[in-house]
């Protein structure tokens, strides 16, 4: 549950910095469509969640 409030968090932010620099690109868009499949519960959101606490968990993994 920690993940997901902090990627809401995170994902807010970049999508508030990205837009309040001027234009919208396909990357902004992009962080845009995963803020809100976190912050709202349609079909798809438990789908998309699952992968990123997957992809979370991975890159947790990673030992540099």
């Amino acid at each position: 549950m920690s993940i997901t409030l902090s990627l809401v968090l995170v994902l807010a932010v970049v999508v508030w910095l990205l837009i309040s620099k001027g234009g919208l690109k396909a990357s902004h868009a992009a962080a845009a469509v995963l803020l809100g499949f976190h912050l709202h519960d349609i079909s798809l959101a438990p789908s998309i969640s699952s992968v990123v606490a997957s992809v979370a968990e991975t890159v947790s993994r990673v030992r540099i």
